[in-house]
């Protein structure tokens, strides 16, 4: 009997040609669209849009009519506003920079949704990501980088565990963006030509601080002072949650000459600037360790790290300090290291493992 996989779709062509290669491959294929917008008008769900709206919703049905798979919409809001949305108002609330396409990929694209779907009997979920899943000989599941390095999308993923990665499928890993493009085209789905989502789904103007305004009220930090690296005060800033390290547009202050965040500070409500020298640094700390490809750290290993999404990376040694730490020492002074983001550790092709930067 065919193993029986949930897609997650998306309305994108990538989730899309996710699900007709694993129709092609013999899989018994369901389509299910994760509803996690919270209770809003239909209008201000369109606009939302994002990966997970109604247009989602109405692109992902009719490639699922039009690849002839059944489809559903399962509701996911409780999920995503606990593990996502809260997570997300809680880090910018103590100075820190998350990133919750992270926070999302665990608890609710794989845990949540993995949960369910092995519920109705299936065997496997899938995803459209740029990535692609392999058992080691040691026996251990982990994410490898797909073909394309410019589509890669294994840094979002080092969270996944074991169990979520054994029971996974990423057709879409093995192939170029312009080729799943091609397919789409190829088999008729109107969504060939569909541009990338690419802010987060449920900020779509990109301001993140009037979305965390409306969403903790009085608990936002009041504004501050803007302190030089050695303590002196500049001028006042807007409040913390309008700020991340490394930035130098849009801070409100003119010195005459370029300033750069530096550290954010909650307990004292200060946000430090100084010039881009001290943006760089050669180490740092990361706890909420994951594992993938390697069981632990043994002694001390020379990886590669990524410190954000658009990071090349950039080879360090790495040691555990703790029960649940991890220290990265650079070749080569890195640029704004930034609490909260993920330090994600390579070992060739395939994520060793990774941690929250702090």
């Amino acid at each position: 009997m065919a193993k029986k996989v949930v897609v997650g779709m998306s309305g994108g062509v990538d989730s899309s040609v996710a699900a007709y290669l694993l129709k092609k491959q013999g899989y018994d294929v369901i389509g299910v669209t994760m509803q996690i917008w919270q209770d809003e008008d239909e209008f201000t769900q369109e606009k939302n849009g994002g990966c997970c709206g109604l247009s989602a919703v109405n692109d992902a049905r009719r490639v699922a009519d039009r690849l002839e798979i059944p489809y559903y919409v399962m509701n996911f809001k409780q999920e995503f506003k606990k593990n996502v949305m809260d997570y997300f108002t809680a880090e910018y609330l103590k100075g820190r920079t998350p990133n919750p396409c992270i926070a999302c990929n665990r608890y609710v694209k794989w845990e949540a949704l993995l949960d369910r779907s092995l519920a109705i009997g299936a065997d496997y979920i899938a995803t459209g990501h740029y990535a692609r899943v392999e058992q080691l000989p040691n026996g251990r599941y982990a994410i490898k980088n797909s073909v394309t390095a410019e589509k890669d999308q294994t840094y979002a993923l080092y969270n996944l565990t074991q169990t979520q990665l054994s029971r996974t499928l990423m057709p879409v890993g093995d192939y170029h963006k312009d080729e799943i493009r091609q397919i789409a085209e190829e088999i008729g789905l109107m969504v060939a030509h569909k541009k990338d989502s690419m802010e987060i789904c449920f900020i779509p103007d990109d301001d993140y601080a009037g979305f965390i305004d409306k969403e903790c009220g009085k608990l936002v930090p009041p504004p501050g002072n803007f302190v030089s690296t050695d303590g002196k005060i500049l001028g006042r800033h807007k409040g913390i949650t309008h700020y991340t390290v490394g930035q130098r547009k849009g801070l409100g202050i003119a010195l005459g000459y370029p300033v750069f965040v530096t550290e954010i500070r909650p307990e004292t409500n200060e946000v430090v600037l100084g010039s881009n020298e001290d943006v760089f640094t050669t180490e740092l700390y990361a706890d909420h360790v994951n594992f993938m490809s390697l069981p632990d750290i043994d002694g001390e290993m020379e990886l590669k790290a990524k410190i954000r999404y658009s990071h090349s990376g950039s080879m360090c040694k790495v040691t555990r300090t703790g029960e649940d730490q991890i220290h990265c020492v650079f070749e080569e002074p890195v640029r704004a290291v930034t609490p909260g983001q993920a330090v994600v550790l390579y070992d060739g092709d395939y994520i060793a493992g990774g941690g929250v930067i702090i």
